[in-house]
């Protein structure tokens, strides 16, 4: 059915257009579905939904599939005859189910509402991360909405990892994911191949989801090793965030028929810039180099050239391995190893824009004015070669005098390195003066031994070498976004918005307390952040402010809805500079190739929907990250309990405060009961714990000497008590500290858990009847309802083997 042919009832969809833009022949929009549902004001057929919309033979299929994608996000749902209902009409919310280690949960609605209580005995007919229709029932007693689930959706646990458990003859799996709180039942096989031992590391396939009735039952069909083998944690992090780690056949057989060198028929309609001196500048144990830069004067400005690795042109719409590209989202950098969103052949190959050699690539060519601004630019295909290797370091060295180039490629390069700097110093001076919000943070990288165990942790020292490529990847971002809004090209936009309004509130009352205010009124923007942070730099309290603020500001994603970029202060901003490790920019890329053709690109999939997927993956990759980084802090601690280490409070929750250490870069918890005898009561907005008898406070950012404990691989948790001399401040009243302390700037958003039960004691859900677990013990202090997902962890971590993010220097990006 064409367009032309397309009836007025087709027509007369809201989003007509806008679904045109995306598809040749556009379906009937969800939005469109849900009002003719709510206007026919009954439950509605397939057929019947088909004859209204006016969906012809030949479109049936694909409607079938846009219907069930609705009902999978809750959209739509089904009654018993199979009609197609409302779920607002029938009282039920869509949402996401998230789990808690204690065995109850919540539902994360998809209307962005109210999150909605669910107890143990709601939570045994679910796991963590599955979709479900939830009907509010009444409020709990801490007055949050309560709720039973009506409908699962969509169950998305097949597999799980965890350790197995033989009790008496019974074996049970117990997850390592810690919010998926039932155990998987295994029933005996006298035929297993594998037959693991109590303790190890298993991947079960789940064989029957859980119900009101009976806890998941499961089949073990992978033996891992065991808990403290090397590389486990790594192995284990991979397969409980369901990170995709190994390719297709159909994706390697494609990556095989891949050539390892430019080809002259791949030189037709590239611009040629093999005698440019463009240059790459990375960390020194970078292996894919996706972007290289010149700089040259130009009147009064400079021109500037970022020639990015042109990923587009190998890997095609339609590809298995941009199939699995966009599964896997991004590339994932654990310490020592990498898992590619691409194969090495092309992330470390053909694609990687290694000295020396022809490379492909898509190009920036920007006017900067010696104010920073940017004026004329142009985007094309090119050919070149990168005519240095460079490192952070080595460019710094030279820039700053302590070294002079050795080599004649080295030497020939310098001028345009020295113009590269220059330019920095007026880019950095337009951003000032744009208001991007400038946060001082500390990254870390991990020092491993011969055995891949922790040795030391350092900060990662940045010097204006990274800060200049920086500047540069910006600049080109801001021109793709700008090139792709100016042709009306859809794309993927890097959206930040700005703080809530629960929780701009909350930094109001908060820096009240020190007499600050916050410029910008209800509608703040990254000037006024930017202004405030500039005023207390020179304050002793100065990391526990910028802590704070900080965490008032939501996370980046990506969306095809440009609202701009809060923490960068721009108006339009996209990813465009890392198409080997982030499909967003690969998307981008294509984009930018059919303007320059003259055409619209339209992705297989919805915009919104990569966006979603896209940012799901870079969250997940974050998470497996630090689980990994969070175990190894684990094993480097074990041999140290006992030892009396200075720290600061880098977190305080209703269940007690989180300590970052100073020379070691690791943060435990000190439980509320170990804070002293006395009740301490928990102050969300002023990041506090204060002792009701004795007015012992212990608050973000204050000095603390702690003893570590236990430090417990199976839950991941490094746990300290205060020093003998602590203790006896903490026995009587204390007079108000100076929040004089500096805190290490990478912790941000911090979410911390309490101890999961050990998991050979648990208990077994008999199969025949329900059982309620038994009820939470009553803690000395009371945690807040959704007391997190995982330990707050003391800054990003790299190992020495793996690349630094350094095109995204603050979290926000």
């Amino acid at each position: 059915m064409s367009r032309k042919k397309l009836s007025k009832v087709r027509r007369a969809d809201p989003f007509f257009e806008r679904e045109s833009a995306r598809y040749d022949f556009p379906l009937p929009s969800r939005e469109y579905v849900s009002q003719m549902l709510a206007d026919e004001g009954r439950p509605l057929s397939f057929i019947e939904l088909t004859e209204l919309l006016d969906i012809a033979g030949s479109e049936r299929e694909m409607f079938q599939r846009r219907l069930g994608a609705m009902e999978r996000e809750g959209q739509l749902m089904r009654n018993r005859k199979g009609a197609y209902i409302l779920p607002e009409r029938a009282s039920l919310t869509p949402g996401k189910i998230q789990g808690h280690p204690d065995g109850y949960g919540f539902l994360i609605p998809d209307d962005g509402s109210a999150d909605i209580f669910l107890d143990q005995h709601q939570m045994g007919k679910v796991l963590h991360g599955d979709r479900a229709l939830v009907r509010v029932t009444g409020i709990d007693r801490k007055g949050r909405p309560e709720g039973s689930i009506v409908e699962v959706t969509e169950r998305v646990n097949t597999r799980v990892v965890g350790r197995v458990f033989v009790e008496h003859g019974v074996v049970v799996v117990v997850p390592e994911n810690k919010r998926i709180s039932q155990d998987i039942l295994v029933p005996p096989e006298k035929k297993a191949k594998d037959k693991p031992l109590s303790g190890q590391v298993v991947m079960v396939e789940i064989i029957e989801q859980p119900s009101k009735y009976s806890q998941p039952i499961g089949k073990i069909i992978e033996v891992l090793g065991n808990y403290a083998d090397p590389g486990m944690e790594i192995e284990i992090a991979l397969r409980k965030h369901d990170l995709p780690f190994e390719f297709s056949r159909a994706a390697l057989e494609e990556n095989k028929k891949l050539p390892d060198k430019v080809r002259k028929t791949d030189l037709k309609g590239r611009e040629d810039l093999r005698e440019l001196p463009l240059v790459t500048i990375d960390g020194e144990t970078a292996r894919d180099f996706d972007d290289a830069v010149f700089c040259e004067k130009k009147g009064r400005g400079w021109r500037l050239v970022v020639a990015i690795a042109d990923v587009s042109h190998y890997v095609k719409p339609g590809m298995a391995l941009d199939r699995e590209a966009l599964e896997r989202g991004n590339s994932v950098y654990f310490p020592r190893r990498v898992i590619p969103m691409l194969p090495e052949k092309l992330s470390n190959g053909i694609c990687s824009l290694n000295p020396d050699v022809e490379r492909m690539a898509m190009v920036c060519d920007m006017d900067i004015s010696a104010a920073g601004k940017i004026g004329k630019y142009r985007f094309y295909p090119a050919v070149f070669r990168s005519h240095a290797r460079l490192t952070y370091n080595l460019v710094w060295s030279w820039l700053s005098g302590e070294k002079k180039p050795e080599t004649e490629a080295h030497q020939a390069v310098l001028p345009h390195v020295q113009n590269l700097y220059k330019l920095f110093g007026a880019l950095h001076k337009a951003r000032a003066e744009r208001g991007a919000i400038d946060f001082e943070t500390t990254e870390t990288m991990m020092l491993f031994n011969d055995q891949g165990k922790i040795e030391n942790i350092v900060p990662v020292v940045r010097n204006d070498a990274h800060r200049i490529i920086e500047e540069c990847m910006l600049a080109a971002n801001v021109c793709a976004s700008a090139f792709l809004e100016k042709h009306k090209q859809i794309c993927l936009y890097r959206v930040h918005e700005g703080p809530s309004e629960d929780k701009l509130k909350n930094l109001r009352a908060f820096l009240g307390e020190f007499g600050l205010a916050l410029g910008g009124g209800d509608d703040p923007r990254a000037k006024d952040y930017g202004i405030l942070l500039e005023k207390v730099k020179q304050r002793p309290d100065f990391q526990l402010l910028q802590t704070v603020m900080l965490r008032s500001l939501k996370q980046a994603m990506y969306s095809p809805d440009n609202v701009g970029h809060f923490g960068l202060a721009y108006d339009h901003y996209t990813h465009f500079t890392s198409p080997i490790r982030r499909y967003p920019d690969l998307l981008v890329h294509r984009a930018i190739k059919a303007v320059l053709e003259g055409e619209k690109y339209v992705p297989e999939r919805e915009w919104d929907d990569i966006g979603l997927q896209c940012s799901a993956t870079e969250r997940r990759a974050d998470e497996a990250t630090r689980d990994v980084e969070n175990w190894l802090k684990c094993f480097f601690m074990k041999e140290r309990i006992g030892e009396e280490f200075d720290g600061t409070i880098s977190a305080v929750t209703a269940f007690g405060i989180f300590v970052a250490l100073d020379a070691i870069y690791i943060e435990g918890l000190v439980h509320v009961s170990e804070l002293g005898s006395d009740y301490f009561q928990f102050d969300n907005i002023k990041h506090q714990m204060l002792g009701e008898r004795t007015g012992q406070r212990f608050r973000l950012g204050d000095r603390v000497r702690v003893k570590l404990v236990r430090a417990d691989l199976e839950s991941n948790r490094i746990d300290f008590v205060l020093a003998q001399d602590e203790r006896r401040l903490a026995g009587r009243k204390a007079a108000p500290k100076a929040d004089s302390a500096k805190i290490p700037a990478a912790m941000v958003k911090p979410v911390a858990k309490p101890a999961a039960k050990p998991a050979a004691k648990r208990a077994i859900k008999p199969a025949a009847k329900p059982a309620a677990k038994p009820k939470a013990k009553a803690k000395s202090a009371k945690v807040s309802a959704k007391a997190g997902a995982a330990k707050p962890t003391a800054g990003r971590t790299k190992a020495v083997a793996a690349k630094p993010s350094r095109k995204q220097p603050a979290k926000q990006r």
